[in-house]
């Protein structure tokens, strides 16, 4: 069975991002730079500390990074959100409040006439996340 994870390029700033991600999501990150790799002597001196690969783990959550641009340099668009589906409102609440820390909380979260909190943010670096809870509906 194919699986989609998202992969995030940074213009330098991975292993800052991914360390923050960290904070507000948890889980395990493994960093990778340019200097550790294989690479390393085909790349300029001054891309050795960049992060060539990274990679956040928790439970079912795999995020993906990178500071590897290509020569178009970065380009962000709203083309592309990254989408959280929480396990409880208490971890929705506080992604929300750490994720949008030095960003912009562009829509709140909010009870939905489809039975979820949802909400949705860009966060200091840029990335646009969403974030849903189902609730459980009482009977």
């Amino acid at each position: 069975m194919a699986q989609i994870n998202s992969y995030l390029t940074f213009r330098g700033n991975c292993r800052e991002a991914m360390t923050f991600y960290k904070e507000c999501l948890g889980g395990e990150l493994t960093l990778q730079t340019v200097g550790e790799s294989p690479m390393a002597e085909q790349m300029p001196r001054k891309m050795k500390d960049c992060i060539l690969h990274s990679e956040l783990k928790n439970g079912v959550l795999l995020l993906l990074g990178s500071d590897m641009v290509g020569e178009q340099g970065l380009i962000k668009g709203n083309a592309v959100s990254l989408c959280i589906s929480c396990s409880s409102e208490d971890y929705i609440r506080s992604c929300y409040q750490k994720l949008s820390s030095g960003g912009q909380a562009t829509h709140p979260l909010k009870d939905t006439f489809w039975g979820s909190i949802f909400g949705g943010l860009t966060d200091k670096f840029g990335n646009y996340w969403l974030l849903n809870y189902i609730q459980k509906k009482q009977q």
